[in-house]
């Protein structure tokens, strides 16, 4: 079974869009995905509530619940969890990166993120969880070239001895539109710029967990 925990010390980073997105990716029909939603602002449930499907499954759970939940759903045969956290509570933050695989750590290029990408990492090392900082809301590149702002935030990122994605998940309305009708943007617009950036963005994570390209689980 992989858990990965989507964190971030600042609000507005993108978790709950990423979670959402990539669930749907990974979710199968003989495989269903499990989102667990330790947010107590509740984006991700009411994506799923707006989506009206059976997958991905989702529960709702206070962080100190998920070793529990997790030896569950190993019993069930759940093969990929996701887990989407509250911005601001160090202790369910570090209960979530305690039992995941992978943390993904959103951020926009913008300062006030950026700090708090220092944050995330610190006590990301202090657990010692492997981390996969991810520049998400930024602006379209321009031909092969990335913003400046773009640019500048990997640097930040290098300095505080870490890499952040290769790719880049950029401001896109269809990121939004594919939430806000209960799906995916790979459901929502197949083949489109914003689908293929969650489609790298995906087998990404699947490198850091170390499956190899093809590899089914």
């Amino acid at each position: 079974m992989h858990v990965i925990a989507f964190t971030s010390r600042k609000g507005g980073s993108g978790k709950s869009t990423l979670c959402a997105h990539l669930s749907v990716h990974a979710d199968a029909p003989d495989a269903p995905t499990l989102l667990i939603d330790c947010d107590p602002q509740g984006s991700l449930t009411l994506w799923h509530e707006i989506r009206q499907t059976a997958t991905p499954i989702l529960v709702r759970c206070k962080a100190r619940g998920l070793p529990d939940l997790l030896e569950a759903a190993l019993h069930d045969g759940i093969q990929w969890v996701m887990i989407d956290t509250p911005p601001h509570n160090t202790a369910e933050i570090a209960a979530a990166m305690r039992v995941a695989d992978l943390t993904v750590i959103p951020f926009r290029p913008a300062v006030f993120d950026i700090a708090a990408v220092a944050a995330t990492l610190d006590l990301a090392r202090a657990i010692g969880k492997t981390v996969l900082p991810v520049i998400n809301a930024a602006p379209a590149r321009r031909g092969a070239n990335a913003a400046h702002v773009v640019t500048e935030a990997r640097k930040a990122v290098l300095a505080m001895k870490a890499t952040a994605w290769s790719g880049q998940i950029t401001t896109r309305a269809a990121f939004a539109h594919a939430l806000a009708s209960g799906q995916a943007v790979g459901e929502f617009e197949p083949g489109s710029s914003a689908a293929v950036e969650m489609g790298d963005l995906w087998q990404e994570a699947r490198r850091a967990l170390g499956l190899k390209e093809g590899q089914v689980r």
